[in-house]
């Protein structure tokens, strides 16, 4: 599949709830994330559509991304609030949907997103668009690890490398080829992406740092903006992969994992998994 749209996957702030939560710092607003998204999208007369199915606390996250959106001199602004899976047959989303230029996932829980739209006509919708039209779709957090197929759920004590210790579902099928993890420096998730390409080593192990985004052209390249890192664990060379053999719970060996940190403005070839150098001068954001 080369489809003529855009994701851009962004290892945004969890969202708690509280007063620490995504809600009060969408911080990759200010390394111009959030502004590449409008750009990406047409500009400040682009139709973006909000989709914060995925928080705990949809109306606030909705809100903020109105005002930073806004801030940004965006006129066009709709929130598809889809709290129940019955909700993605609302016949004003739909007509949303299809007029939209750019739909931005919130944080939460990524589990909701793919309950309440998943296997719907509007995530049939999105499929279709995404593929046949240049539709922009971003995400931060869980609404960025909802992108791929095989999506971690939860799990992964940062400490141990168990069988287990990660949970896998389907996603939203949009990109086949990566397993996105989020916050993967402050939480130290690297067990738990370790094990997902273990038990899937042709895929692509993508762990984000925050203020970090994959603007992803053609499920075939994507290049690094913001201020963080991106670590890619490539499976694909493994000569030890004990996981088969292991029971729930036990610690696991891998060897030959090929790791790769990458750094605003370096491209990565997904397919032929190959790095390009960028000149300093022509990345894409200052961090």
């Amino acid at each position: 599949m080369n489809p003529k749209g855009t994701l851009i996957i962004i290892g945004g702030n969890e969202d708690k709830g509280i007063e620490t939560s995504e809600q009060n710092h969408l911080e990759f607003i200010e390394q111009s994330i959030l502004a590449h998204v409008v750009r990406e999208s047409g500009g400040t007369d682009a139709n973006i559509v909000i989709i914060p199915t995925a928080s705990r606390i949809p109306d606030q996250v909705a809100e903020n991304y109105l005002e930073a959106f806004g801030s940004l001199g965006c006129k066009n602004l709709s929130v598809v609030d889809i709290r129940k899976r019955q909700d993605s047959d609302n016949p004003e989303y739909i007509e949303l949907v299809k007029n939209a230029h750019c739909i931005m996932f919130s944080g939460g829980n990524q589990s909701k997103i793919t309950q309440k739209i998943g296997g719907t006509g509007l995530h049939q919708l999105l499929l279709e668009r995404y593929k046949n039209e240049k539709l922009v779709i971003a995400g931060t957090s869980a609404g960025a690890m909802c992108m791929s197929n095989e999506m971690i759920t939860g799990g992964g004590v940062k400490e141990f490398f168990n069988k287990g210790s990660v949970k896998m579902n389907e996603g939203l099928n949009l990109i086949p080829d990566l397993i996105i993890d989020s916050h993967f420096i402050r939480r130290g998730r690297f067990g738990r992406l370790a094990e997902a390409v273990a038990q899937f080593p042709n895929l692509l192990g993508v762990g984000l740092a925050e203020n970090t985004a994959l603007v992803v052209k053609n499920c075939r390249t994507f290049q690094v903006i913001g201020s963080g890192m991106v670590i890619l664990f490539d499976g694909s060379e493994l000569e030890i992969n004990d996981r088969n053999e292991r029971e729930i719970g036990q610690e696991m060996t891998i060897s030959n994992l090929k790791t790769h940190v990458l750094a605003q403005g370096y491209k990565f070839n997904i397919k032929k998994r190959s790095i390009k150098v960028v000149p300093m001068d022509s990345q894409m954001l200052s961090s």
